[in-house]
């Protein structure tokens, strides 16, 4: 059976940083987009980042561009995504997914989440 598992998050003060991964068991990335998500309590989940698993293309929201970096390591089927300058509002659960396309409306294949909690 196929399992998205995210790993990484954690609690860390405003301006620090966090590096979440993700790793597929059963079935690797390489047909897919792999996306990041987010959901803060009483909010609607939103995109993060994707990356084209083949190219390694890039999709960022404007929310984090500039911050946030979404890489991959084909040798150990995981992506990452590395968060700097964390600010209170980045914290929710982050959800790794993957897709058919790196579009935010693409992806349908969801992990547990990891929890991101960013204090001031």
């Amino acid at each position: 059976q196929v399992q998205l598992l995210e790993s990484g998050g954690g609690s860390v003060q405003a301006g620090g940083s966090l590096r979440l991964s993700c790793v597929s068991s059963g079935r690797p990335f390489s047909s897919y987009a792999v996306g990041w998500f987010r959901q803060a309590p009483r909010k609607e989940r939103e995109f993060v980042a994707g990356i084209r698993w083949m190219e390694g293309s890039t999709l960022y929201a404007d929310t984090v561009k500039g911050r946030f970096t979404i890489s991959r390591d084909k040798d150990k089927n995981t992506v990452y995504l590395q968060m700097n300058s964390l600010k209170p509002e980045d914290t929710a659960a982050y959800y790794c997914a993957t897709g058919n396309s790196i579009n935010p409306w693409a992806y349908d294949y969801w992990g547990q989440g990891t929890q991101v909690t960013v204090s001031s």
